[in-house]
């Protein structure tokens, strides 16, 4: 694997290596927005159902650790104060998620360039020689499309996260909504 790894590099060109390491950063970028916002996420959307459950059960002050709470704590209560309060907080909450949707939707098109390259370079290498067969062309592209591989590769995982985190931050949003019902409901 590593013998074949280390082939395939020593015979790509510049651009072809460029690619996969750009999109070897996309993957990791990919991993640690989603690592990073989904536990923020999840503790928040934790946070905010305990806050609604107590106030579900008529207690009447605000978990100061809710993100709601600390945006209370500020001032006096008031629907346009709550609603700028709560647009802020799911801002804040889908802050680098656009990341994922901008990596999704580039990822395939940077690895069809190495590819379209890759294959562009093969050709020429097979320009000079007189008799090309099939068994010469199929390993060198084959090679070449390895770059669209890797680049749909990493879009189906930034995709893929990118719904999960839109979904936490609607569950958020959701809990933000019910608590301020109830504390707008009871001024």
């Amino acid at each position: 694997m590593i013998d074949s790894t280390l082939n395939y590099l020593g015979g790509s060109s510049a651009i072809s290596i460029g690619v996969l390491v750009l999109l070897s950063l996309y993957f990791i970028l990919v991993f640690w927005i989603f690592i990073y916002k989904y536990f923020k996420l999840s503790s928040d959307v934790a946070t905010e159902i305990n806050n609604l459950n107590s106030l579900l059960a008529r207690e009447s002050t605000i978990n100061p650790l809710s993100r709601l709470g600390q945006c209370l704590s500020r001032t006096t209560v008031s629907k346009e104060y709550l609603n700028v309060c709560e647009t802020t907080l799911i801002r804040d909450a889908s802050s680098g998620i656009s990341w994922l949707s901008i990596i999704s939707s580039t990822a395939p098109f940077i690895g069809l360039f190495g590819t379209v390259v890759g294959i562009l370079e093969s050709f020429a290498r097979f320009s000079t020689a007189s008799k090309v067969s099939f068994a010469t062309i199929a390993p060198a592209i084959s090679e070449a499309l390895v770059a669209t591989a890797a680049g749909i590769f990493v879009a189906i995982f930034a995709y893929t996260f990118h719904q999960i985190l839109t979904r936490k931050v609607y569950e958020l949003n959701t809990y933000l909504k019910s608590q301020i019902d109830i504390i707008l409901s009871r001024n």
